[in-house]
């Protein structure tokens, strides 16, 4: 199996810390892993402000593609993700060898994340905006998610800024070219807003997988995470 460079596009509330358990097991595997964190969240925290939208963080990874010289990589949108990952490779599709969503948004021309959202969530991003706030905070922790790391995501998840949920995506080139994979995570939360890009996957012949995983198996099942990865590029 050859050496493969993944570029992940993490989720909201999020960064690159949260992917620690996947870095060791992917260089036990040959590959590189590229985790950068967008502007405000993470250790970029103190860039937080009203204005950071979805076109900032599209920003964000095009600047680690173009300054790390990556090319013919695999890039991976995870939950959030999947609205970065889907407008970076429109940007830069001669570049990516194939486009992986975990468990992830994946928009249409004009669509913003809150467009996509289950009626439950998308009402509770109404509320924090007519609160005046410009931040959303996070999700609860799923349930299966060790008391350690609950604790340890609890302490480092950040606010994700509002714009960047209601920022429409624009596609220059319409629907991408680039081989796609979609594995949906099997242990839903009540409201499960995956289900219809699972089904848009399987209904559209993708590589379609399923993995027994609530909704971060880069913290809740790295191995079976690191398995099906491996599987993609073998």
């Amino acid at each position: 199996m050859s050496a493969r460079t993944f570029l992940v596009a993490h989720g909201a509330w999020s960064a690159g810390w949260a992917w620690k358990k996947m870095h060791p097991r992917m260089a036990a595997a040959g590959h590189r892993l590229i985790t950068p964190t967008y502007t405000g969240l993470g250790e970029r925290e103190h860039l937080a402000n009203p204005s950071i939208d979805l076109e900032t963080h599209v920003q964000d990874v095009l600047g680690v593609i173009k300054f790390e010289q990556l090319d013919d990589f695999v890039l991976i949108g995870h939950s959030y993700g999947g609205m970065v990952a889907t407008v970076v490779a429109d940007r830069v599709p001669e570049r990516i060898s194939r486009l992986v969503y975990l468990d992830a948004f994946v928009p249409r021309d004009g669509q913003a994340m809150i467009d996509l959202l289950s009626a439950e969530n998308a009402a509770r991003v109404q509320a924090v905006l007519e609160s005046g706030e410009w931040r959303l905070p996070s999700n609860p922790i799923p349930p299966d998610t060790s008391a350690e790391d609950a604790r340890w995501l609890q302490s480092l998840r950040l606010p994700q800024p509002l714009k960047t949920l209601q920022t429409p995506v624009r596609l220059r080139n319409g629907d991408t070219k680039i081989p796609r994979t979609y594995v949906y995570y099997t242990r839903t939360a009540p409201a499960d807003p995956f289900r219809p890009f699972a089904e848009r996957a399987r209904r559209e012949r993708w590589d379609y997988h399923e993995l027994d995983s609530s909704h971060s198996a880069h913290i809740t099942a790295p191995d079976a995470l690191m398995d099906l990865l491996s599987s993609l590029v073998a």
